[in-house]
């Protein structure tokens, strides 16, 4: 398979920065080396995507949606790109950067297989749910207003972006990994009929029960699938360079095999990867677990 690995270093979206310089500490993670090994061929970005560094950015007079005209203009120009890597059949691999950055990957998805006719569905993998609005977000960072922009809520410049109207039916979202919602997007989630698995749905049922039902979700509800993996979905114990760490986060080994059942789905044709920020992390170490990720959607196995 052709590869196509699309750095976008966006940190306008969050409180904490620094995972702007998320792709970069992915890449010396060895995520090209890690690729190749299992066959594919690797093609990268290089010419980047053109972003003014969030200290000399103009976060708008909206604080409720800080820094929207800077995100909007950088999630168009990333949804132009994933429009033209979807379109040829390769697979789009976005290393974030912060949340927001979902605007610019669906949008582009969203475009390309409305000229096939293909139904996304989209895997969520968070401790949030990114479903606030403007109206419910307590501090109008828009990493936390992605999702529910993507499904048509929220501010029109974030829902109308790149194209008009909404990127994903929200009925064909499911989330695993949840544990941190406010008041407001829980309500918004329930209406918007999304599906969510929670921390403690895997408590009581066992995660390979709850992979199963992730699995039938998927093939029952559309025809490709897009993973978005946000690290701070992980528990902080492995996980600890990500912005907005919360305790009781998915072990090493569930989220791999998540990934690795994913992957034998034959459903998934992208990925991204956000919120690694290596102002946080030890050693690398959350990086490196990005590139595990990646490696077993990309057909890695243990045996």
């Amino acid at each position: 398979m052709n590869v196509h690995i699309l750095e976008m270093p966006l940190d306008y979206g969050g409180r904490r920065h620094g995972s702007d310089m998320g792709p970069s500490a992915i890449r010396l993670a060895g995520l090209r080396e890690k690729i190749e090994s299992l066959g594919h061929n690797v093609f990268v970005n290089k010419k980047g995507f053109n972003i003014v560094a969030q200290e000399y950015a103009d976060a708008g007079s909206n604080p409720k949606a800080k820094y929207l005209d800077a995100i909007v203009d950088a999630c168009t120009d990333l949804a132009r790109e994933v429009e033209a890597v979807s379109d040829t059949g390769d697979f789009p691999l976005v290393l974030g950067g912060d949340h927001s950055i979902a605007l610019g990957t669906l949008a582009g998805l969203s475009a390309s297989y409305k000229k096939s006719g293909k139904k996304l569905g989209v895997l969520y993998v968070d401790a949030h749910g990114d479903f606030n609005t403007a109206e419910t977000s307590s501090t109008g960072n828009i990493h936390g207003e992605c999702m529910a922009a993507s499904a048509g809520y929220g501010l029109e410049r974030l829902v109308n972006l790149y194209y008009e109207g909404r990127k994903v039916d929200p009925k064909n979202i499911c989330y695993v990994g949840i544990r941190d919602l406010d008041p407001g997007e829980k309500k918004l989630m329930h209406e918007a009929g999304v599906t969510v698995f929670t921390i403690s749905d895997i408590d009581r049922m066992g995660f390979s029960e709850i992979i199963k039902k992730v699995k039938v979700f998927f093939k029952t509800h559309c025809d490709t699938v897009h993973i978005s993996f946000d690290m701070d979905s992980l528990d902080p114990s492995i996980a600890p360079g990500t912005g907005v760490p919360v305790p009781g986060g998915l072990s090493y080994r569930e989220a791999l095999l998540l990934m690795e059942d994913m992957s034998s789905l034959g459903m998934v044709r992208s990925m991204e990867i956000v919120e690694v920020n290596p102002i946080l992390d030890v050693r690398n170490d959350t990086a490196a677990m990005a590139v595990a990720l990646a490696a077993r959607i990309l057909g890695e196995k243990l045996f």
